[in-house]
């Protein structure tokens, strides 16, 4: 049974991406929660591609946005937690500038709008955030023990994080030349992330896309992560969005409960207002996807959607 029309509203992948070994049976899936557009997350392999592509040329199914590194590169440098764009290493950093202009093309060769790109990260020794989620949930922000690994995450941020954003600014710019010389209409979208030591923060992302002013490139704010930043300490996830509205390429649609993020808002959390502050981001956004965990079944998928089309439609 195909439920009602989710309309313009997008879906990722990153649902049901463990669930299947085919990309028909991937999007079948999503098809039937009534989405008539999917993400294509980072998972998505070029096998699955082949039962993908005729589904897109039947129209029976459109794509939104690819999600970069697409299709998936086993490597953990070009993955989702590397430092990508912002790599020193000149072979490195021409490579993951080559896979992003090849997101690009797939995103334009399928009729999407938009890439999400995760820029980089300030790298550490080890994880420092695994610690750091550790500490918060059974100490909490306000303990001695918090304050102390943060303040040892931002003398360590603010000492590189500049360098790191000089050269993502550099890759984003050869990108953005070699896509438009190459006839691409896509834009890509710099993505909110779920580390604290990930770029960009909102300043960060603010200070890139005023660098590249005239590219198309903008952010991608994803309201999960924008949560858990805010939360950990990083920055206001809403007052800091002022000077960014303009600018935003796609929204990933998704409430964070604590620190656990991609669950249905409203709906899992059992907060009827809380998510009501990121509506006017979804709401300039020209993409808006929902990027939902396994977790979230069918049901509260449905009733996720109908609450948040609800209270969008009340404010127009």
């Amino acid at each position: 049974m195909v439920m009602e029309d989710k309309g313009e509203f997008s879906f990722s992948t990153c649902w049901n991406m463990r669930r299947h070994s085919t990309g028909v049976g991937l999007l079948n899936e999503i098809r039937e929660l009534g989405f008539r557009r999917v993400e294509l997350n980072y998972n998505v392999t070029e096998e699955m591609l082949v039962t993908i592509e005729p589904m897109i040329e039947r129209g029976e199914i459109g794509i939104s946005s690819v999600h970069n590194t697409f299709p998936h590169v086993p490597d953990p440098d070009y993955g989702t937690d590397s430092v990508l764009l912002g790599f020193e290493d000149k072979e490195k950093r021409k490579r993951a500038i080559n896979l992003l202009v090849r997101s690009a093309e797939y995103a334009q060769r399928y009729g999407g709008e938009a890439v999400v790109v995760h820029p980089g990260e300030v790298p550490f020794p080890y994880d420092i955030s695994g610690e750091l989620e550790q500490i918060y949930e059974g100490q909490g922000r306000d303990s001695a023990a918090y304050r102390s690994k943060w303040a040892e995450l931002m003398e360590r941020r603010e000492a590189y994080s500049a360098g790191y954003v000089q050269t993502i600014i550099e890759s984003l710019d050869e990108v953005c030349n070699r896509a438009v010389s190459k006839g691409l209409n896509v834009r890509f979208g710099i993505e909110t992330r779920s580390k604290p030591q990930q770029i960009p923060t909102l300043a960060e992302a603010g200070t890139i896309i005023n660098a590249l002013k005239g590219a198309p490139v903008g952010i991608w704010y994803d309201t999960g992560h924008a949560i858990m930043m805010d939360r950990l300490g990083l920055y206001d996830s809403i007052g800091e969005m002022e000077g960014l509205m303009d600018d935003i390429v796609g929204v990933h649609i998704h409430e964070t409960i604590g620190l656990s993020d991609h669950w249905c808002p409203y709906v899992n959390s059992g907060d009827p207002d809380f998510y009501d502050a990121y509506l006017p981001m979804i709401e300039r956004a020209q993409v808006k996807v929902y990027e939902l965990k396994a977790a979230c079944r069918p049901e509260e998928i449905h009733e996720s959607h109908r609450l948040l089309t609800a209270k969008l439609a009340r404010r127009g």
